[in-house]
């Protein structure tokens, strides 16, 4: 049976990156809290690991990205740059999947499209050829993460493409128009019209 890759949540102290840490941890892959203060991301990691009997730890974002196999970045789009270039050192060979949004308060509800382009596409140029990027968890609200069910909605992965991804990075902003609109906690997409998966 092969091991589960271990995971770094690189803002896992936060509401979306913890909200993924614990669910991964309950599915059995270990998981590494990372936080620009080491002692929150302990912290975290000893509540999530006492939630979910998971194997969980935290470190600073450095160590974090150091000893996992897939880093996610979940942290405020105005600390996205800074953060990059802390773990960069680290990434060599990696995985990293981007989940920052370009929200800048007050206006969380419009689409702000950055001038350099989607966190992703920065997150490529930073760093390098030598990691794979990928932009997901951006139709995800934080609120369906911690509810306890199912989360029920469709999660959308992007890669390779510059376009596409600032598309699923914009998702973001019209589901928390829907939930202010419709007065909603946390509206979720839903990719209908596929066949049935064949369960064996």
């Amino acid at each position: 049976m092969q091991n589960k890759p271990t995971i770094a949540v690189i803002g896992g102290t936060g509401d979306l990156g913890s909200g993924l840490a614990r669910l991964w941890a309950a599915a059995g892959f270990p998981i590494i809290v990372g936080s620009r203060a080491k002692e929150r991301a302990q912290a975290k990691a000893q509540e999530l690991a006492a939630q979910t009997a998971g194997t969980v730890r935290g470190d600073d974002n450095r160590g974090a990205a150091q000893a996992a196999d897939v880093v996610v970045l979940c942290v405020p789009y105005s600390n996205h740059d800074a953060t990059l270039e802390e773990i960069k050192p680290a990434m060599d060979g990696k995985i990293l999947v981007d989940a920052v949004v370009p929200l800048v308060p007050p206006k969380v509800s419009v689409v702000q499209l950055p001038a350099a382009g989607s966190p992703a596409a920065v997150a490529q140029r930073v760093l390098g050829p030598q990691v794979r990027v990928a932009a997901a968890f951006h139709n995800v609200g934080a609120k369906k993460l911690h509810g306890g069910e199912k989360v029920d909605c469709d999660v959308l992965v992007f890669a390779d493409d510059i376009k596409v991804r600032e598309q699923a990075e914009a998702l973001t902003s019209v589901l928390i128009a829907i939930n202010r609109r419709y007065k909603v906690p946390g509206a979720g997409i839903r990719i209908t019209g596929l066949p049935a998966p064949e369960i064996p």
